[in-house]
């Protein structure tokens, strides 16, 4: 049987999967858990961009550090605010 396209999934170069892991994080963690998720979008963000020589993926990786960073800086701005209007606080009731 005769093969169609040039080449398949599995002979093409593979994205790092800890650059796909960072991109995640930082996108994730700008709306839910950013103090988890940002300092891990960085780690996996740094060690995808040691690793960029070996697989695709540094501008992901790159990607991923500077969103990581924008969910730590989120974070104390909102612990900032919060500190300044008396901290959180939950009402419950009518």
């Amino acid at each position: 049987m005769a093969t169609y396209g040039g080449s398949s999934a599995a002979s093409g170069s593979r994205t790092n999967g800890l650059a796909i892991a960072s991109l995640c994080c930082g996108i994730i963690g700008l709306f839910f858990l950013n103090i988890i998720l940002g300092p891990l979008a960085i780690v996996f963000g740094a060690v995808a961009r040691r690793q960029a020589s070996a697989r695709n993926g540094a501008g992901m990786a790159k990607a991923g550090i500077i969103l990581g960073v924008v969910d730590v800086v989120l974070w104390l701005i909102l612990l900032a605010v919060a500190a300044n209007n008396g901290g959180f606080s939950w009402y419950v009731g009518g």
